[in-house]
C-alpha cells in the first residue's frame, strides 16, 4: 500500500480529504530548446502515481492507486451509495484516469459509480494555467450539467484526481446539492496543491 498524509478538504460536503500532497518539491532547471521551464520535481507516492497514470499512461500503478483510495474510504465509514467522478477538463484518447480509477475504486468496494451524471457542456481551458480564484469561477459558470435522476436522493461520494483551488469540485458540489438534490454529499481526491490556488 501507498504511505499517504491525507489532509482535510474544506466546502459544502459533509467531510472530504486528499489523500497527500501532489508536489512535495519542484525546483527550476533551465528552459528547453522551445523556450519552456522545466523543473526536477519531487512528488508524494501517490502524486508520483498519478503523473505516471496521467501523463505516461502507465496503467501498472492503477492497483496502487486504488487499493490506498479503496482502504481510506473504507476506514471513513462514509453512507455513501454513489460514486461520481469529477468529468475531464480535457478529452484524451482512450484513457481518462479519473473515471478508470472511480470504476475501480467502486468495484473494489462494491459501490455503484457514475462517470455520466455531470456531463460538461461548456468547452473551458485548463484550469491549471488560471491562477485567480474569481476568474476559475467565471470559467466554470455554467460548464456542467447534473443528470438528477441519477443522484437525487442519494448520498454521493464526488471523486477527484487533483485538488488546486477547490474551484471545480465547489461548482460540482453545489451544481449537485442545488439541482441534483442529493441528499448527502461526501468529497475525496487523490492529491492536492502544496498551495491551494
Amino acid at each position: 500500500m501507498i504511505t499517504i498524509h491525507p489532509r482535510m478538504l474544506r466546502g459544502i460536503w459533509v467531510e472530504g480529504f486528499a489523500l497527500d500532497i501532489h508536489t512535495l518539491r519542484s525546483d527550476y532547471i533551465g528552459d528547453d530548446e522551445y523556450g519552456h521551464p522545466q523543473f526536477d520535481s519531487i512528488r508524494s507516492e501517490m502524486g508520483e502515481l498519478l503523473y505516471r497514470l496521467k501523463y505516461h499512461r502507465d496503467e501498472s500503478v492503477l492497483s496502487g492507486i486504488v487499493t490506498t483510495a479503496s482502504l481510506f474510504i473504507r476506514s471513513k465509514k462514509w453512507p455513501i451509495d454513489l460514486i461520481v467522478s469529477v468529468p475531464p477538463s480535457r478529452k484524451r484518447p482512450k484513457l481518462q484516469p479519473v473515471a478508470l480509477i472511480v470504476e475501480e475504486i467502486a468495484r473494489e468496494l462494491s459501490f455503484e459509480v457514475s462517470t455520466t451524471c455531470i456531463s460538461r457542456v461548456k468547452e473551458s481551458p485548463e484550469l491549471k494555467n488560471v491562477f485567480d480564484l474569481s476568474e476559475r469561477l467565471a470559467i466554470l459558470k455554467d460548464a456542467f450539467k447534473i443528470h438528477r435522476g441519477l443522484v437525487e436522493n442519494r448520498v454521493i461520494l464526488l471523486f477527484d484526481d487533483l485538488y488546486r483551488s477547490g474551484a471545480t469540485l465547489d461548482t460540482i458540489a453545489r451544481l449537485l446539492k442545488d439541482e441534483g438534490k442529493v441528499k448527502d454529499l461526501y468529497a475525496l481526491t487523490l492529491t492536492m496543491t502544496r498551495r491551494n490556488r
